[in-house]
């Protein structure tokens, strides 16, 4: 998944920033705080939006719990 940032010179600021963390410069929470300011909020999904995102990509509710990461009581619950 891509990032979405705020502007060009933040999405720069914030690559910055993270080759500073790779490295050890700069510690996780200073990141957490780069990625508050720089990344665009996400989007909240509705159940429904899940759900046509998870047919369109022609995957089972198991699958994509999965991908996700998330059991698919998660997935199911959410139909």
């Amino acid at each position: 998944m891509t990032e979405k940032y705020r502007s060009e010179a933040l999405a720069a600021i914030h690559e910055t920033m993270e080759a500073l963390h790779e490295v050890g410069a700069i510690d996780k929470q200073t990141m957490r705080e780069f990625d508050e300011a720089c990344l665009a909020p996400v989007r909240v999904l509705s159940p429904e939006e899940i759900k046509l995102i998870r047919i369109r990509e022609h995957l089972s509710q198991s699958v994509f719990a999965r991908y996700l990461n998330v059991s698919k009581n998660i997935v199911s619950d959410n139909r």
